[in-house]
């Protein structure tokens, strides 16, 4: 479980923090016996007073005579906190007539904006997940291009994923052959992501509630990288569509350690032969020389292996895989 850090998430530093813990557990202190105090050994007596400029600043330290006292922190820090909530509404607002007037000046559509991501590609990755609010949809191509880049989980992921949001992911097949890639995947179910694979994922997508999705793109003449974000429209409907599509077909994810070969046993060709061309149980059964009670739970594990609910989209998918 992560540890609490709670003035460091508001921008002070690990001293100002460790400085006012220690005020607040031992009393009211003079600088030289905090300068020695246990858990401020680290910064300097120089980075010790910036600390202290730092919590003096917001009200959270008050120094008499020579003492320094910490305050109570909720009244002090709830006036911070709609400080930063009325910048937050006013960057809303500026970006909003921002894009209006970019929008009363350039071509394009109001609900599509194309952004060159060639430097920071993570950076609108890390804004999906870092503003969903309950669910996050994902497309992914996958590892592609070989070279040296090491697969890694993508930013933002694991603290979606541990603040409860609901994350589903429909990863390319080719994660099955790179081994790496397929760990990553596995690191992020063992958080609570649901994971599936299909053969051919076409895009890379993520889709942020139901508010908006960014898809990546290789920019023209593959010079670079673009990002598009597209906002409430049919076309934001368009790709939720495709996303619960793929979805649907795609198989889970085999769990770590599982076999993930490409290919059924012959007997399992031979029984889904026999599915496709429409036998009933008790035919199987007949030609396989078994019961149909056998035949019912070797179905049952195939529809099991291929994610398939019903014995038609068995059929669907042991076709994609080329068992048919």
């Amino acid at each position: 479980m992560r540890t609490l850090r709670p003035l460091q998430a508001l921008g002070l530093s690990a001293a100002a923090e460790a400085a006012y813990l220690a005020l607040v557990e031992h009393g009211p202190q003079t600088l030289t016996e905090l300068t020695h105090h246990p858990a401020l050994t680290g910064p300097s007596p120089t980075g010790l007073r910036q600390a202290l400029t730092e919590l003096g600043d917001i009200g959270l330290v008050s120094r008499d005579h020579d003492k320094l006292t910490a305050q109570p922190p909720r009244a002090l820090l709830e006036a911070v906190a709609e400080q930063r909530a009325r910048e937050a509404r006013t960057a809303y607002e500026s970006a909003t007539a921002l894009s209006r007037f970019w929008l009363d000046h350039t071509a394009g559509s109001s609900y599509v904006e194309v952004i060159d991501t060639s430097q920071r590609p993570e950076t609108l990755q890390l804004r999906v997940k870092n503003e969903a609010e309950t669910h996050v949809r994902a497309l992914s191509i996958g590892p592609v291009g070989g070279g040296d880049r090491v697969p890694e989980v993508g930013p933002g992921t694991l603290d979606a994923l541990n603040r409860g949001i609901d994350y589903r992911a429909v990863y390319s097949a080719n994660i099955l052959q790179d081994p790496k890639a397929l760990d990553v995947a596995h690191e992020c179910v063992a958080h609570g992501e649901q994971a599936r694979v299909f053969p051919d994922v076409a895009l890379n997508v993520l889709v942020c509630d139901d508010r908006f999705a960014v898809v990546s793109v290789t920019a023209p003449n593959h010079t670079g990288r673009h990002s598009v974000i597209v906002q409430p429209s049919g076309l934001l409907e368009g790709l939720i569509g495709v996303f619960e599509s793929y979805w649907r077909i795609a198989v889970p994810l085999p769990a770590a350690g599982e076999a993930v070969g490409s290919e059924a046993s012959a007997e399992g060709r031979q029984l889904l032969s026999f599915l496709s061309a429409g036998l009933t149980d008790e035919s199987i059964a007949r030609e396989l020389g078994v019961s149909e009670r056998t035949v019912a739970r070797r179905i049952a594990r195939l529809q099991e292996i291929l994610g398939a609910k019903t014995r038609f989209q068995l059929g669907v998918q042991a076709s994609r895989r080329g068992w048919l």
